[in-house]
């Protein structure tokens, strides 16, 4: 990479809304199709994923979004954490300043969003033309508050040019109601087809705060 990027050191502090789902996907998926690398190969626990597709309207590096796929939980360095496997932005500064911060293997792609009148969220995901990921999320219910202070702890864990290991444990808070996943499209080329897990939850968060702090940084 050049550093023609724009430079954002954490912390960032990000406001925007987003989709979350909650799923299980069998392990001969996820260790033949998830895009592990080799130190998630070793530590891959399982567990419940998710996959979320975010619109930051403001970050350290401005507006942007993002689409990540977390298999499950992962031991890694003696820790049992999160770990993203594959991950689009629709930014270099994102993408520069997600590897260089945290170690988290952005790559860039292109990003539709509308919102239909009935509130229905579509989102498509495209790199060079091809197709990556689509879908549609009808939110449903009442907004509740909700805090990432009222869960046990996230933490990712992610490793960085394979000299360090980066953990980082963000914090977020916003309001959320329940949603209608339809219409999933999926090149698994690109991106793990989600089609092949038991989806448990999805779930739409409004207006969130996010603060990616600076990671605790470890050897390999």
């Amino acid at each position: 990479m050049t550093t023609s990027a724009q430079i954002a050191p954490p912390p960032w502090t990000l406001h925007g809304e987003g989709i979350v789902m909650v799923a299980h996907f069998p392990e001969s998926f996820v260790r033949k199709h998830g895009f592990l690398n080799q130190a998630q190969q070793s530590g891959y626990r399982g567990y419940a994923g998710l996959v979320m597709l975010v619109d930051y309207r403001t970050s350290g590096v401005g507006p942007y979004r993002e689409l990540l796929f977390i298999p499950g939980l992962f031991r890694l360095n003696g820790q049992t954490v999160f770990s993203i496997s594959k991950i689009y932005v629709s930014t270099y500064d994102s993408v520069w300043n997600g590897i260089q911060n945290w170690g988290i293997p952005k790559e860039l792609a292109d990003f539709e969003l509308i919102t239909r009148p009935d509130g229905t969220r579509y989102f498509a995901v495209s790199q060079q033309g091809k197709p990556i990921f689509s879908a549609e999320v009808k939110p449903w219910g009442p907004r509740l508050p909700v805090t990432t202070r009222l869960l046990p702890p996230f933490r990712i864990m992610q490793q960085r040019d394979g000299q360090v290991w980066l953990l980082t444990q963000p914090e977020a808070t916003g309001r959320a109601r329940l949603g209608s996943l339809k219409g999933v499209a999926v090149s698994p080329a690109y991106f793990p087809d989600i089609r092949q897990g038991r989806m448990l939850s999805t779930v739409v968060v409004d207006d969130f705060t996010m603060t990616f702090p600076v990671p605790q940084v470890m050897p390999v």
